[in-house]
């Protein structure tokens, strides 16, 4: 489990747990019920200047630092935490994904909001690359980065003890790029359109450090998070929920 108790260094957010990437909330279940199916890529984005039949294809930056797919105005707002890192995240998103934005975001009745819930040095770095080219792009590289988990990840699990050492005799400011680079995902993005100046701009934003420390630390002191995956509807954590099986009766009530 991935304890959550208050802010964390710096230091300790980007090198603590680089082998233990499979931490999320201990009380989620192993695997989610239902059939899973690959989480489809989102729409195209459009402005959010008219009304439109299919609100998937809406996105905005929030004021908290989420992004957020659907009518500003619909009535149930969905506030997902999660890591880029963590399993059961990645399940939900495989599972849950494709039905949420088809019967709840598309239809105007439900806006959907992630924020990072950064684990560890490798969640720390992919969260900043997914981020840093806002939210036109956002969904499409969140989808990529849940897709292939196991295999952006698997770097990360064989860093020797010289990697780590190296990483750390670094300056803090210094360090996510620098573990980036060493776990391969330049290559990654790359291969995903984002040329190496902008890795590099996008792992250098000090605001973008900052605002994904104050998501963690607002997850831990607002909402009272300890793990991910974890949801809010209408402002209200649901408590025992970490998978679709558990959250799917609790969002088509609050539709009601």
């Amino acid at each position: 489990m991935a304890t959550a108790g208050g802010a964390t260094s710096r230091k300790t957010l980007t090198l603590v747990a680089v082998l233990a990437l499979a931490a999320c909330d201990n009380s989620a279940s192993d695997a989610a019920t239902g059939t899973k199916t690959k989480a489809a890529a989102p729409a195209a984005t459009t402005a959010i200047a008219t009304a439109t039949k299919d609100w998937t294809t809406v996105v905005s930056a929030t004021p908290e630092g989420g992004f957020r797919m659907g009518n500003p105005n619909a009535p149930v707002k969905l506030l997902e935490f999660a890591s880029l890192t963590c399993p059961h995240c990645k399940d939900f998103h495989e599972e849950a994904l494709p039905t949420i934005k088809a019967k709840y975001i598309a239809t105007g009745k439900v806006n959907y909001e992630f924020r990072n819930f950064v684990l560890n040095g490798p969640d720390f770095a992919a969260s900043m690359l997914a981020r840093c080219q806002g939210p036109t792009v956002f969904f499409n590289l969140l989808n990529a980065f849940f897709v292939n988990q196991a295999m952006w990840t698997e770097p990360f699990t064989k860093l020797t003890e010289a990697d780590t050492k190296r990483l750390q005799a670094l300056p803090e400011d210094q360090q996510i790029a620098a573990l980036a680079v060493t776990g391969g995902l330049d290559g990654f993005m790359r291969t995903r359109g984002m040329p190496r100046a902008k890795f590099d701009q996008c792992l250098a934003d000090k605001k973008a450090f900052e605002q994904l420390t104050r998501m963690r630390t607002d997850a831990v002191e607002k909402y009272k998070l300890t793990g991910t995956p974890a949801f809010i509807i209408n402002g209200e954590t649901q408590a025992e929920t970490f998978n679709w099986a558990t959250l799917q009766p609790k969002l088509q009530a609050a539709v009601k």
